[in-house]
């Protein structure tokens, strides 16, 4: 499929756009993982182990727990899996920032892995040890589960890049446009209109005629 770009991304890596852009990601995941961890600070120091303060009833509140799985209590008996899945994804996202050309995707790759980040030095730094570290959450959403701020982050990025993907947006900034209409198919309609036009005039001669 054919794509545009209102602005034409630059080749060279090192273009002024192009550094802004990465600028713009490295700052972000910097500020989420700061963010991240100093919430997680709070929470050790703030909250009980397991004791859940009420905020807005009970569908958003505060409750520590130290989670070795993912979301949901997921893979609990998994942690350094899922630490080499975080660390995957960290390598992935500062390979693909090399193509960056759009200041949505650098958003969304900021977040993503600030996030990422975030998760994974509680793995490394957190008990019972490195690489299977349990995560600080502290954010009870419900009965559903407790999350943090970093988790925030990657639900925000992952809806970013479905939202990104949908409007056929890359991440070099080009757009997926559609097929202008062939002209051929304007004029066999015209044409059609001009022949039956013909037709119904000679049709009514021919009949007056006759008359």
């Amino acid at each position: 499929m054919p794509t545009t770009t209102d602005d034409q991304p630059d080749a060279p890596s090192t273009s002024p756009r192009r550094r802004a852009l990465l600028i713009l990601l490295f700052s972000l995941a910097a500020v989420v993982l700061v963010l991240d961890q100093a919430s997680k600070a709070w929470a050790i120091e703030a909250l009980a182990d397991g004791e859940r303060r009420q905020l807005v009833g009970d569908l958003l509140g505060f409750q520590l727990v130290f989670n070795p799985g993912a979301a949901l209590s997921i893979a609990t008996g998994m942690t350094w899996v899922l630490t080499v899945v975080a660390t995957v994804v960290i390598v992935v996202v500062v390979r693909a920032s090399r193509r960056i050309g759009s200041r949505a995707w650098a958003v969304a790759l900021g977040l993503l892995l600030g996030g990422a980040l975030g998760n994974l030095v509680d793995r490394w730094i957190r008990e019972p040890g490195p690489a299977e570290g349990h995560v600080v959450d502290f954010i009870a959403y419900a009965d559903w589960f407790v999350g943090n701020v970093a988790d925030i982050a990657i639900v925000v990025a992952a809806a970013l890049v479905v939202v990104l993907a949908a409007l056929g947006i890359h991440l070099d900034g080009t757009r997926d446009v559609r097929e202008p209409q062939e002209p051929a198919e304007a004029e066999d309609v015209t044409d059609t209109a001009v022949s039956d036009s013909a037709t119904t005039t000679a049709t009514t001669t021919s009949t007056e005629q006759n008359a």
